[in-house]
């Protein structure tokens, strides 16, 4: 009789433990309200601090190092490798064998360029 009452005790627990229920971000609503500890504080500081001090530390070489005029450079050369190729394509696009509509290109551009990135921004910044 007890291995019988054995073996429904463990059907018991296999079938409870394989059971999952939803805490629709109980847990992380809890974990945010706990209290820090004191060594908790103290490195949270510790890293805001770090956090500020390589900040200020980049924003100064970035400006010491004439950063700025390579950013400018570094710019202009892109956009005008974009314009250079953009011209060559729609220059080039009347003599392919599919119909092209600059109009309808320029749009996808503008979506691949703009809403793309911002979509990106906004799924990226709802998960952190």
């Amino acid at each position: 009789m007890t291995d019988k009452d054995n073996i429904l005790i463990e059907d018991f627990f296999k079938q409870a433990a394989q059971q999952q229920i939803e805490d629709n971000g109980f847990t992380e609503r809890v974990m945010m309200n706990l209290p820090e500890s004191e060594q908790e504080e103290k490195a949270h500081r510790l890293s805001l601090l770090w956090t500020l001090f390589c900040v200020v530390v980049s924003v100064v070489l970035f400006f010491v190092f004439g950063g700025w005029e390579a950013l400018k450079a570094s710019i202009m050369v892109a956009l005008h490798g974009v314009l250079t190729s953009l011209s060559v394509f729609l220059t080039t696009a009347p003599t392919t064998e599919v119909p092209l509509n600059p109009v309808v290109l320029l749009l996808v551009a503008a979506f691949v360029l703009i809403y793309l990135p911002y979509r990106t921004y906004r799924k990226l910044s709802a998960v952190l």
